[in-house]
């Protein structure tokens, strides 16, 4: 059974994955960037959006290079990551154990 979250911030993980490719692949001097890059994702968002979560991406990586993310678990605890200050995800034990597993941690 698959328990990772389908959705994050109102993207799901196939959609972010698009994102991410089309912002590697369409120059950041491009007029027309974020047009661009919702044309790659096929029309399901639209440019506003897909500016808009650009701009998310850069706080999280802000927080991220900051250390203000603490993503270390005690025990079997749960840490949750807040997102968009409406929803959390939460890693289990079995996604530290993954992470311990590909050494990331």
């Amino acid at each position: 059974m698959d328990d990772s979250p389908k959705m994050l911030c109102g993207w799901s993980w196939e959609e972010n994955k698009q994102f991410e490719l089309a912002l590697a692949v369409v120059d950041e001097e491009n007029p027309d960037r974020w047009q661009v890059v919702a044309s790659i994702l096929g029309g399901k968002k639209s440019a506003e959006d897909v500016q808009k979560h650009y701009k998310i991406l850069l706080e999280d990586l802000q927080c991220i290079e900051s250390g203000e993310l603490d993503h270390t678990l005690v025990g079997e605890a749960q840490a949750c990551v807040q997102v968009e200050r409406t929803e959390s995800i939460c890693w289990t034990e079995e996604d530290q154990k993954l992470l311990v597993q590909l050494d990331i941690n």
